[in-house]
């Protein structure tokens, strides 16, 4: 038997020098990402069939008494922690270390190579017995949606064999899960908002065009602006200029006492609109920001600014950076500049957040626009080219599902399971 290791910088260009050398019916062996690209280890169809047909492979030989090791590793629970199964080796074996650490390690990624394998082929049975659902399956791909909503949109759906009711089935599970406010709910109830949200996401910007909008419902003498961004050059002169222009005033805060004073003098506004820091995700003086928000003595409500643009890794971060201090809902910005909302509104869904409004430009107050959960998913199924380069193909596919089967078990910390409808 022999074995081929191919490395290139993709899956598929590994694929294709997979079926150059070994042919189309190549037994993929395993497959993983390692610093050159993608590496995939493969076995030609007839090598495989010699090996499982040879006389050897019909003969179980018994192992020697003095090899213990195969005895001791049965009765390891794969569930057990690493530290204790290495205990468990060392203590019944009487080995290194050392040693006993390279067997776990080995047993783990064999079974990680096999879950691989099953998955691979699983996903490959479906496409064939079931291609109707993976072609449903990849157009929420394509949309921008993660494998963990799409299996569980899947998984909801009624018994329907006909791809484009299927597909109205989801629009409605995403409508029916996507909670969106009444339209300018914000502007109506009024109160203290802050919007928060990482660097360059559009926050001043957005400020301005909610302050235009409550300054033509309730009138210019019921809003007013507050600043606490004393980091960004010329950040609070922009926020300035708007105030002037709509004929509000905008404060400049600089700690909690001030915040506090100031507060107490804009009681009799209607709306109360705070522009905050923007800072990384990751930066610990997200928590400092967010105590003085919370530590004022008044209500203060938070509306994070999600950037339509980002991956959904970033969203997901995003949100768990800032959800420990509750967050009234959500506004989604530069949504001009995104290739689609699919990405965004999954994590909205996933997170369970409120959308209030989508930005899709710099003018002020016309590029904002209420959130219409119906027109939004209706909006973003549109056919990817068949050129483009994240377009997966078939033998892809199924390698990608078939990874993420495994790794789906772990959620980045700070993440809320949710449930649908």
């Amino acid at each position: 038997m022999k074995m081929r290791r191919f490395i290139a910088k993709t899956s598929h260009e590994a694929l294709r020098n997979v079926k150059e050398e070994l042919g189309a019916d190549a037994v993929i062996l395993s497959n993983k990402q390692v610093d050159e690209g993608i590496e995939i280890v493969a076995l030609a169809s007839n090598e495989m069939s010699s090996l499982v047909n040879s006389p050897e492979s019909k003969f179980v030989p018994t192992p020697p008494p003095v090899e213990k090791k195969e005895e001791v590793l049965s009765v390891i629970n794969p569930n057990i922690e690493v530290l204790e199964a290495i205990q468990q080796v060392k203590k019944e074996s009487n080995i290194s270390e050392a040693l006993a650490l390279n067997i776990i390690n080995e047993i783990q990624a064999m079974r990680h190579t096999l879950e691989d394998q099953l998955n691979s082929v699983a996903w490959g049975s479906l496409s064939q017995s079931k291609p109707e659902t993976m072609k449903l399956m990849r157009t929420l791909l394509d949309a921008g949606f993660s494998p963990l909503l799409s299996r569980h949109l899947l998984e909801k759906l009624t018994k329907v064999s006909n791809y484009e009711e299927s597909l109205k089935q989801t629009v409605a599970l995403l409508t029916l899960n996507l909670r969106t406010a009444t339209s300018d709910q914000l502007i109506e109830n009024g109160g203290v908002y802050a919007l928060i949200g990482p660097t360059g996401v559009g926050k001043t910007t957005t400020i301005a065009k909610l302050a235009a909008r409550a300054v033509i419902r309730h009138g210019a003498d019921k809003v007013a602006l507050l600043t606490t961004d004393s980091y960004r050059i010329g950040g609070h002169e922009q926020l300035r200029i708007y105030g002037k222009l709509l004929g509000i005033p905008v404060r400049s805060i600089k700690d909690i006492d001030d915040l506090q004073l100031t507060l107490l003098e804009l009681r009799s506004k209607h709306i109360v609109l705070i522009d905050t820091v923007g800072m990384s995700q990751r930066d610990q003086m997200v928590s400092e920001q967010m105590a003085l928000l919370r530590d004022c003595g008044t209500e203060i409500k938070h509306l994070l600014l999600l950037n339509a643009t980002s991956n959904g890794g970033t969203l997901d971060e995003v949100i768990s950076a800032y959800q420990y201090n509750g967050i009234e809902g959500c506004i989604i910005t530069k949504v001009d500049e995104a290739v689609g909302l699919g990405t965004a509104l999954d994590v909205v869904i996933r997170r369970k957040l409120v959308l209030h409004y989508v930005t899709n430009g710099q003018k002020v107050p016309e590029d904002l626009h209420a959130a219409n959960s119906r027109y939004l998913l209706h909006k973003i199924f549109k056919p990817i080219a068949e050129n483009s380069p994240f377009s997966l193909q078939d033998p892809e596919f199924a390698l990608v599902m078939a990874g993420y089967d495994r790794s789906s078990a772990a959620k980045p910390k700070g993440y809320a399971e949710a449930s649908y409808e």
